[in-house]
């Protein structure tokens, strides 16, 4: 099999998941798409290099991770210039989505950025803490604290009952 049809076969077993992941940590599907989309346009400049690494879904979750943030960056300048009033932020609509997985990424734009990659990483991409700590260069021990705050947290946000009422005995 030749490099271009290896990252074909990469794309075929892993792209879905990773928009998952992607959408899951920026809160917006075609941005999800776009950077998946992106770091297979990187893969396939280079296919050989995506053939030599042990995980290339882990290599192409790194890449859109990091054209994430690089798009974080940018859109922080853009938040200031429509805050100036020089610049009209267009409405945002999502389409074609249940309403638990909109829920679900709403609750994860509330937590805060580094608590909101290790919930992805972890429980959306599922890879193990070890390796969680690796992608976001902190320790074992970071990502398991970040795990059980975000956990508590979206507990918070995701609460379909209603809080139980209390009300003073008669």
């Amino acid at each position: 099999m030749d490099d271009r049809e290896h990252v074909r076969e990469v794309y075929a077993v892993s792209a879905g998941r990773l928009v998952a992941q992607m959408f899951a940590l920026t809160g917006d599907f075609a941005e999800a798409q776009d950077l998946v989309q992106e770091a297979f346009v990187r893969a396939l400049a280079r296919p050989r290099a995506l053939r030599q690494v042990d995980n290339p879904e882990a290599w192409l979750r790194t890449v859109a991770m990091n054209l994430a943030r690089s798009r974080h960056r940018r859109r922080v300048l853009f938040d200031r210039l429509v805050r100036s009033g020089r610049v009209e932020r267009p409405p945002g609509q999502v389409d074609g989505l249940s309403p638990d997985h909109v829920a679900l990424v709403t609750a994860l734009q509330r937590l805060p950025r580094d608590v909101r990659a290790t919930v992805v990483l972890h429980h959306i991409a599922d890879l193990p803490v070890a390796e969680v700590a690796r992608a976001l260069a902190c320790s074992v021990e970071a990502v398991k604290t970040r795990l059980v705050r975000g956990r508590r947290a979206l507990a918070g946000h995701l609460d379909d009952e209603p809080a139980p009422s209390r009300q003073a005995p008669s």
